[in-house]
């Protein structure tokens, strides 16, 4: 049994894996030793990876996991399944490493885009022979909605909702439109540009803001709401097995 575990910004997500299949997922707001403990007593954990990009780990969390499994912080020196080409990858964020992996896990040997649509959008290209070009990332919703806001003396706070008209009707709509049909447009030209260049691409989307994209994007998309889950249990396993 292997248990996954992201730290983000806002929240703690848990995987548990048998045989590379995902058997329970948990989301914690914070999270305590003792709970933990309890986790993975209960469901007899060997191995464990975390990834942190946001809290800090709770006290007496990794000593508790170096002591009682084997072990591994997913850092940029960390043996990866794919071959990294990114020429910066101390920066690279881990969300964006454990994606990647979980594409690799879907689709092994093919070539693949990863959009993961959170706070940023990022979107990654694996290519079949199993090397990781890199990727963009731009604004999220939130944050394009947010900055409009912010950066002008007279434009509101609009909130994300419904865009069924393709151009706007009043300032609300218009920003609305600008936000959400210029953030699924710019993803759409990606894939485009990508499909030119590698044909027979798989699209693989995550993300707090995935279902939004869902019904806006008009290109075949693989939806995988655990996807860096399951990246974090692919590259445990990798390293497990060297």
């Amino acid at each position: 049994m292997n248990l996954a575990i992201d730290i983000g910004n806002t929240r703690i997500k848990l995987g548990l894996f048998e045989q590379g299949h995902l058997v329970k997922q948990e989301v914690w707001e914070n999270g305590r030793i003792e709970e933990l403990m309890a986790l993975a007593t209960n469901h007899r954990v060997q191995n464990v990876i975390l990834s942190n990009v946001g809290k800090q780990v709770p006290a007496g969390v990794e000593d508790f996991l170096k002591s009682s499994f084997f072990y591994l912080e997913l850092t940029a020196q960390t043996p990866l399944p794919f071959q990294n080409a990114y020429k910066t990858p101390e920066t690279l964020g881990k969300d964006r490493l454990a994606a990647v992996a979980g594409a690799l896990d879907m689709f092994p040997e093919q070539h693949c885009v990863v959009i993961d649509a959170g706070t940023c959008i990022t979107c990654d290209v694996l290519r079949a022979d199993g090397v990781f070009l890199g990727g963009n990332i731009s604004p999220g919703l939130a944050m394009r909605l947010q900055a409009m806001h912010t950066f002008t003396a007279k434009l509101p706070l609009v909130k994300m909702g419904e865009t069924n008209n393709l151009l706007g009707y009043s300032t609300e709509s218009a920003m609305r439109n600008g936000a959400q049909w210029g953030a699924a447009l710019e993803i759409e030209g990606f894939i485009a540009w990508i499909s030119e260049k590698m044909q027979k691409i798989n699209v693989i989307l995550t993300g707090g803001d995935a279902e939004y994209f869902v019904k806006s994007l008009k290109s075949q998309i693989f939806v995988n709401p655990n996807l860096v889950l399951q990246g974090l249990n692919k590259i445990l396993s990798y390293n497990v097995e060297l």
